[in-house]
């Protein structure tokens, strides 16, 4: 069963699309139908499906989570125990929970079955950069 591992550099919190790369590594398996997981091996990013058409539509993401979340020097974050890797850390464990750390793609006729406007995106979490690596694993 094919499998392989890519690296994704981020450059702070934020939405980081690969949807090319994964299709790439689909359509090189010359898997007809099966099942793509795609996994990050990380505790403080995520993964998610999302609309790739507006840049809009990732900005109001990242400020939704910001708010739902804000780094543990706000106030109404006093609570955290988890403090000593930096203010990013531990609000990035919990975004990380809230979302998803691994996705299922359906492949139909040697592509992803994804949606017109879907694109799948790391979700970065921390504020400084960081290399992730994204696991990618086609089952029959």
């Amino acid at each position: 069963m094919p499998q392989t591992v890519i690296t994704i550099a981020t450059k702070g919190q934020g939405l980081y699309e690969f949807t090319g790369e994964v299709a790439d590594f689909v359509q090189a398996c010359g898997v007809s139908e099966g099942l793509l997981t795609v996994f990050v091996r990380h505790t403080s990013a995520s993964l998610i499906i999302q609309e790739n058409a507006d840049t809009d539509v990732q900005r109001d993401l990242r400020e939704f989570f910001h708010r739902l979340v804000p780094p543990s020097s706000d106030p109404s974050m006093r609570w955290i125990v988890h403090t000593q890797e930096g203010p990013d850390d531990m609000p990035a464990h919990i975004k990380a929970t809230l979302t998803q750390v691994s996705l299922g793609v359906p492949v139909v006729d040697g592509r992803m079955a994804l949606g017109t406007w879907q694109g799948i995106y790391l979700f970065e979490h921390r504020d400084r950069p960081h290399r992730r690596e994204v696991v990618l694993h086609l089952g029959s």
